[in-house]
């Protein structure tokens, strides 16, 4: 039975075990560009056998947070390529999860101060941008009305993943993850409660409400193949005001079964009971590992001990690790020989500079 610290086979790639550093925002790209100290960052926490990045915004306008790294210039693809070269260097795997926030932005974010798109008009009023206040400091602000997306424009949006996928490949990258999940622009398609068009992009049915997020991975596979494709979901979360709707098993259900006849490199789920949402409901994980027996990847409030149940199980394929590996740069190798951890500090998570960031020493520096 497999368990944390097994190797694994992704596609092309193998991978020296079978834990993942899930993507976390860390707002430390000045002008959108990577920096020197990010590479020190990643390569600190390649002990994970795939480490997915912070979210990458594919435009301009699919940004949410101030200073995220970006991935539509060639500035941007030369400043990632000692990122991935770094991590390379430490016998792991990298992908980048390229992201557009869609309404979840500002206007101070926005080129030109322009209303953030989505799929709807609704602004998402109880939420929040890492935008600039009015003194021109970061931090964070209501998310601004959006206007919805009209059907012809949305063939340009979905270009942008495939550029950034592109781009990511030219990066040294092994492949992307798309960002469909967490009340982002693809699950704002795809949440039939925040999804109110009436064009063929609309919730009356799941073929629409999946086909947004479906044009953007064929488009990705297109550019860079199906085995560098991986997506990132979230059924049933509820982050950025998302809501029921009826029918929202069977499309996740259905986006899975689409998503394996297409032979992606694998499904990030994101369970956001660990973030205050309600938990997925009873027996739905067993249900999607049955509609997509690809590679699963399982991030929300993981540890070792359910880690390695789920995975003898065969329910999941690769557990994934978040905040815990800001303060534990060798978190596997904590886990591995039953070391302590050390507490994130939230307050840190966004922003500043290498405090907080590559400062957080091993656990054998600290012996």
């Amino acid at each position: 039975m497999p368990n944390l610290f097994d190797s694994i086979q992704i596609g092309p790639l193998r991978l020296k075990n079978r834990a993942a550093m899930a993507p976390m925002t860390r707002a430390r790209a000045p002008g959108n560009l990577p920096t020197p100290e990010m590479a020190r960052y990643y390569a600190q926490r390649a002990n994970a056998g795939l480490i997915v990045t912070e979210g990458t915004v594919i435009s301009a306008e699919g940004s949410g947070f101030v200073d995220c790294p970006g991935l539509w210039s060639q500035e941007q693809v030369a400043a990632w390529k000692p990122v991935t070269q770094a991590v390379h260097d430490q016998g792991a795997a990298i992908f980048t999860q390229i992201w557009h926030v869609g309404r979840m932005s500002h206007v101070s974010l926005q080129p030109g101060g322009a209303a953030p798109v989505s799929s709807t008009g609704q602004q998402a009023v109880k939420s929040s941008a890492f935008g600039y206040l009015p003194n021109g400091a970061a931090g964070f602000v209501p998310a601004s009305k959006p206007r919805a997306l009209e059907t012809d424009e949305i063939a340009r949006v979905v270009g942008d993943f495939a550029r950034a996928a592109e781009n990511a490949v030219a990066a040294g990258f092994d492949g992307v993850e798309i960002h469909g999940a967490n009340g982002y622009l693809v699950e704002q398609f795809l949440n039939g409660a925040v999804n109110d068009r009436t064009d063929r992009y609309g919730a009356q049915n799941v073929q629409n409400r999946i086909r947004f997020a479906l044009e953007v991975v064929d488009a990705c596979i297109a550019r860079i193949g199906a085995e560098r494709v991986g997506i990132r979901l979230s059924p049933f979360g509820r982050l950025h005001e998302l809501g029921d709707f009826e029918g929202e098993e069977e499309t996740f259900l259905t986006l899975a079964r689409a998503l394996s006849e297409r032979g992606i490199a694998f499904i990030h789920v994101m369970d956001q009971a660990s973030r205050g949402a309600p938990a997925m409901p009873q027996g739905f994980l067993q249900k999607f590992r049955a509609a997509f027996p690809g590679a699963l990847i399982l991030a929300g409030g993981m540890d070792l001990r359910k880690s390695n149940a789920m995975l003898a199980e065969g329910l999941i394929d690769m557990a994934a690790f978040g905040a815990p590996f800001i303060p534990n740069p060798d978190l596997i190798e904590r886990l591995r020989h039953g070391w302590p951890l050390t507490p994130p500090d939230p307050a840190t998570f966004y922003g500043g500079d290498a405090r907080a960031y590559t400062d957080w020493p091993t656990w054998l520096e600290q012996a």
